[in-house]
């Protein structure tokens, strides 16, 4: 990004989706199922298992989550599993975390070598990735 670009005012209707975004992640069970589908894809009841919350309550904010773009579904027969939407979801998350890391104290478990984040290694490319 150069400086002239920082000067630029984005468009209402462009404001508007990146308030819709952080709306979203606004939640702390919405942050808890983003972070759990940054390493893989996983169904309504074993991202409620990995989270602690009721199915119900997990596909209530999923639904939530796939209307704001951030997650995608993937039909497997009855089985319905949730994947983030793409590779800025992921990072967007992923870079929330590391923030928030900051916060605390010493050195962010992101900056060390035996640390955090390493546990969300990319996941493969997929064919429809993008």
């Amino acid at each position: 990004m150069n400086a002239d670009s920082r000067a630029l005012r984005l468009p209402a209707d462009q404001v508007s989706l990146v308030v819709e975004v952080f709306r979203m992640l606004a939640d702390a069970t919405r942050v808890q199922v983003l972070w759990s589908l940054a390493k893989h894809e996983m169904s309504v009841n074993d991202l409620a298992e990995h989270v602690g919350k009721p199915a119900p309550s997990v596909s209530q904010h999923l639904a939530k989550l796939r209307m704001a773009r951030l997650v995608r579904t993937r039909r497997d027969g009855t089985t319905i599993f949730y994947s983030l939407e793409n590779e800025h979801v992921r990072q967007l998350v992923i870079d929330a975390v590391c923030n928030a890391e900051h916060a605390g104290p010493g050195v962010p478990p992101h900056h060390r070598a035996d640390g955090g984040l390493q546990a969300v290694a990319k996941p493969p490319a997929t064919e429809d990735a993008g």
